[in-house]
């Protein structure tokens, strides 16, 4: 049986769960749709996304149309879990991009979509929702055609919209002078017609010159050349639907197996090396990636994986050519919604599942030992969210470490660690929601926590140039200690530290020791007691003990010298500082500008493209704790964003004087 395995992506809200229930009900495979407000649907199985009536992980779902095996893989929507995101479209051959007729496109959608591009992957888009209230096809296909990049067309017309939307109408095989035809579908036909046929002959040299020249394109012709063009790619048809009606739902599924291409026609894949290649085809040396990594209750860790060529049967050897180990899977599965069944083999194009393997990770490529081959691994962005975590309990600090490794076995996005600066436990994710549900896991794992915001790791510096002496000298019997030293600091790049001693005044087996006192020193900072850096250090002059010094007495020396020359050097607060990046439909600008300047932000550009805008800024770390959710409140979650560290920059200091004071405060 032919198969097809499509990815339904789409930004959160557009209707992607409630879709694939219309179509598992439409095809037989399921008697009843599930909703996903009473927690039935097939796809939000878990008890996160029951309790949080929204889709987590990736739900697999399999249903047949015209005698080809379709798997959906149904995605989350919220860009916090781009890891299910990416795997679901690097597993499947083509993806259903849905863009709510309400709506139109949003950042999400954008996301998926140029993800999408990056593999040159077929699409259809799917304008959902068409029964809603203000549901707009025209306004949102020029959204369409404006912001997602490619040739778009429309494929179908709606009959009628919001609460009167009836089906549609094949905009290539209707004829316009219908009489059945309502007047509002007949009087945008003609010029749909002609911008689909135009979009056709624009993928493919010969159409468009016969075109051009005014010649008559047969039907026969057109359909064809516009089913090779969405195989291909080169043709993204949109078609209104509704899940809830059922509108457009018969015309999806035909589409799909006639336009979508199967797993066989992807093309021969290369691996990273780009000499090696595979067919993918069943009886190709085997080759799989595995896409996603879950955690079952009872069965344990579950492999997912893609099979892009040759054969795997029970027991056979493979290659974990990305880590170079051999695993051999006893039993072998395929998924639909959270229920496994066995099968006997899985061959090129089919996804399944391999139990009891923990040397699997997410990107991992299995191979066959004979003749393998490495595929290229899942590309996920850095985290751009933190919090703070507190065990509640000393069994829940002993259990957190392996409970944490679990998770980040399964969710590669995750992150945690322990800041060096203030010894505090760190959850990184994509987002607020990320690390809420995360932590959520944790407590169902037994490990509870508390979470809070972290601790901003200020630095200190100095901006002058100061000298002083530090003589350490202490008689008490016996052998004394003498050390003495002068330095210059100065401000600059990172951390130096120099000899301008002349004349033999400090021997050249102390400077050693001067310089770990100076290191001892930068630990606290004169301020607050933050560590120190960017100061260049030179010892200048001093004097020794042949008897009573030592690499302890220098040591101590150096220390005293630099506490002695800094309060003189314009000692001064650092805060670290983040390269923010929010994209966000363009009718939000002025709101996120006036927001980024209430957190001091340095805005360094604004780009727009098509409806949507992105501002890239300079910000300090200290206001962007809170902003996944406030950026969320503040565009309807319709907004994104990345961060990467920037350096520090010296805190204000009407803001420095109320950190060291608190700072004090806390340490008594």
């Amino acid at each position: 049986m032919p198969v097809r395995v499509v990815s339904l992506v789409g930004h959160s809200g557009s209707g992607k769960t409630t879709l694939s229930e219309a179509l598992l009900v439409r095809s037989g495979a399921l008697p009843r749709a599930g909703r996903v407000e009473d927690g039935t649907t097939q796809s939000d199985h878990t008890d996160a996304e029951k309790a949080h009536g929204f889709s987590i992980t990736t739900g697999v779902l399999r249903l047949t149309h015209a005698g080809t095996d379709l798997t959906l893989l149904d995605t989350p929507g919220y860009a916090d879990f781009v890891r299910e995101i990416r795997g679901a479209i690097r597993a499947a051959d083509s993806a259903l991009v849905l863009v709510s007729a309400v709506s139109g496109v949003e950042v999400g959608t954008e996301r998926v979509w140029a993800t999408a591009d990056r593999f040159a992957m077929p699409r259809i888009v799917l304008m959902s929702k068409m029964d809603r209230e203000r549901a707009n096809f025209s306004a949102v296909l020029a959204d369409i055609r404006a912001t997602l990049k490619g040739n778009v067309a429309a494929a179908f017309l709606p009959v009628g919209e919001g609460p009167d939307f009836r089906g549609v109408v094949d905009v290539l095989g209707t004829d316009p002078s219908h009489p059945d035809l309502p007047a509002e579908v007949r009087s945008a036909l003609p010029e749909a017609r002609e911008a689909l046929i135009e979009a056709i002959a624009d993928t493919d040299d010969e159409l468009m010159t016969r075109y051009l020249e005014g010649e008559e394109l047969s039907a026969e012709e057109l359909r064809s050349a516009f089913l090779r063009a969405v195989h291909a790619g080169t043709l993204f048809p949109v078609l209104p639907v509704s899940a809830a009606t059922g509108g457009g739902l018969d015309e999806l599924l035909d589409l799909m197996v006639r336009g979508l291409r199967s797993a066989q026609e992807r093309g021969v894949l290369t691996g990273v090396d780009g000499q090696t290649t595979r067919e993918p085809t069943p009886d190709a040396p085997f080759s799989a990636r595995v896409w996603r990594v879950s955690v079952d209750p009872f069965v344990g860790k579950l492999a997912h994986i893609r099979v892009w060529s040759g054969t795997l049967r029970p027991g056979d050897t493979l290659r974990n050519t990305t880590r170079g180990a051999e695993v051999k899977p006893a039993h072998l599965y395929v998924m639909s919604g959270h229920d496994l069944t066995e099968v006997p083999e899985l061959r090129a194009g089919m996804l399944g599942v391999l139990t009891k393997l923990p040397e699997l990770h997410t990107g991992d490529t299995l191979a066959d030992p004979a003749q393998p081959i490495e595929y290229d691994p899942l590309l996920l962005p850095d985290p751009a969210h933190t919090v703070a975590l507190s065990p509640r309990t000393r069994q829940d600090e002993d259990r957190l470490g392996a409970a944490m490794a679990r998770l980040l076995d399964e969710d590669p996005t995750l992150r945690f660690s322990r800041e060096e600066q203030t010894g505090e436990l760190l959850l990184s994710g994509m987002g607020d929601m990320h690390t809420t549900i995360a932590v959520e896991r944790l407590a169902a794992l037994g490990v509870n926590v508390d979470t809070h915001l972290p601790q901003i790791p200020y630095r200190e510096t100095i901006r002058a140039s100061a000298q002083a002496q530090g003589k350490h000298k202490k008689q008490s019997g016996g052998h004394g200690q003498y050390g003495d030293c002068h330095l210059r600091l100065s401000p600059g790049p990172g951390f130096a530290f120099r000899s301008e001693v002349v004349g033999g005044a400090i021997p050249g087996k102390y400077l050693p020791s001067i310089e770990k006192g100076v290191a001892d020193a930068m630990e606290k900072g004169p301020l607050a007691g933050y560590p120190m850096q960017d100061v260049q250090v030179a010892v200048t002059h001093g004097s020794y003990h042949d008897v009573d010094s030592s690499d302890l007495a220098f040591r101590t020396a150096g220390a005293l010298a630099f506490r002695n020359a800094v309060e003189g050097a314009r000692p001064t607060l650092l805060e670290p500082v983040l390269l923010l990046r929010v994209r966000a439909p363009a009718q939000f600008t002025g709101d996120l500008v006036g927001d980024l300047q209430t957190r001091r932000a340095r805005v360094q550009g604004m780009e727009p493209e098509g409806t949507v805008i992105t501002i890239t800024a300079v910000v300090p770390q200290a206001e962007l704790q809170t902003y996944s959710a406030d950026l969320r409140s503040l565009t309807g979650d319709r907004g994104a964003f990345s961060v990467k560290p920037q350096g520090y920059q010296d805190v204000p200091e009407h803001l420095a004087k109320k950190i060291v004071e608190a700072r004090k405060t806390a340490a008594g």
